[in-house]
């Protein structure tokens, strides 16, 4: 059975951030895929809960006014999966969060709440690193608006601040446009498995498609929380595209990342294939923008 204290329901993103000033103990509840377990589990045993599924006004994708695509943090997995925008200009989202869990979980699990969790396994989490997306948070002082980066501080620790919510997740047009990416998982299983490491990488090119103009690469698991590589990334940009370009920039992500020893992977194992991880991704972000790696 559940333990749970009290659950207040709120239609608004208003109602929401007045019910968690007035309850501060008050967790907040989204798709409750997550939190509902952990409450069964007794994690959270008489946990008061704010439930905000039903604003509608925090789901869907769009463009804002600075033709920046602006995801509801409501929005659910299989929902950015599907939708035009994502398909059109970071089908890579589309692909990172399909490997979210299963069906059931994708129907009801929320990027918001994947990103909230402040886990470094969340599949959504290392791809919305690598395309600088920004967290909008909206609280009794108003909205603010963080680079991604800056939102995790520690493991299972995000900057949420007394009475607010996560209720957009943002990628600026400058971060996708003329980029193109792939997301890659390893994980002990290919299905219903938290990853063993996750890499997203994505590039622009030079109009010719000679020159890496621009490459970000960011990891889940490869540290506490999700992490860039930048010197991997200062490794690659304004080099010709080339198999040396993709080694250099593949053997480069290690003096960035750290992962650790886990029942699920060795720290060895783990850098082993993030390089191996790192050539797949950038290649085939290379060929899906038009480039052809010379050897």
């Amino acid at each position: 059975m559940y333990d749970i204290k009290a659950l207040y329901e709120a239609g608004s993103v208003e109602e929401a951030i007045h019910l968690l000033v007035e309850h501060p103990q008050a967790q907040i509840l989204a798709g409750g895929s997550d939190v509902l377990v952990q409450i069964r589990e007794g994690k959270r045993a008489g946990a008061e809960l704010v439930s905000i599924y039903g604003i509608d006004a925090m789901r869907g994708v769009s463009y804002d006014e600075e033709e920046a695509i602006r995801i509801g943090s409501l929005t659910s997995f299989s929902h950015i999966a599907a939708d035009p925008i994502i398909q059109e200009k970071i089908p890579v989202l589309g692909e990172a969060v399909s490997l979210v869990g299963g069906p059931q979980i994708r129907n009801i699990g929320t990027i918001g709440g994947n990103t909230c969790n402040g886990v470094t396994s969340a599949d959504s989490a290392s791809t919305l690193f690598a395309w600088d997306a920004i967290v909008e948070l909206t609280g009794p002082e108003g909205i603010r608006r963080l680079p991604i980066q800056d939102f995790y501080i520690k493991a299972g620790v995000v900057d949420l601040k007394p009475g607010e919510l996560q209720t957009a997740i943002i990628i600026p047009k400058k971060s996708y446009e003329g980029y193109c990416g792939n997301y890659i998982k390893y994980s002990m299983r290919e299905a219903m498995d938290i990853a063993t490491l996750g890499c997203s990488v994505n590039a622009s090119l030079s109009e010719d498609k000679k020159v890496i103009r621009d490459a970000r690469i960011a990891y889940g698991v490869a540290g506490p929380i999700p992490m860039r590589a930048p010197t991997a990334e200062k490794t690659a940009a304004g080099r010709e595209v080339s198999r040396e370009t993709v080694n250099a920039f593949a053997r480069a992500v290690l003096e960035d990342i750290n992962p650790r020893d886990s029942w699920r992977a060795a720290k060895a194992f783990r850098q082993h294939i993030a390089v191996e991880m790192a050539k797949r991704a950038l290649t085939k972000s290379i060929l899906l923008g038009g480039g052809e790696i010379r050897e």
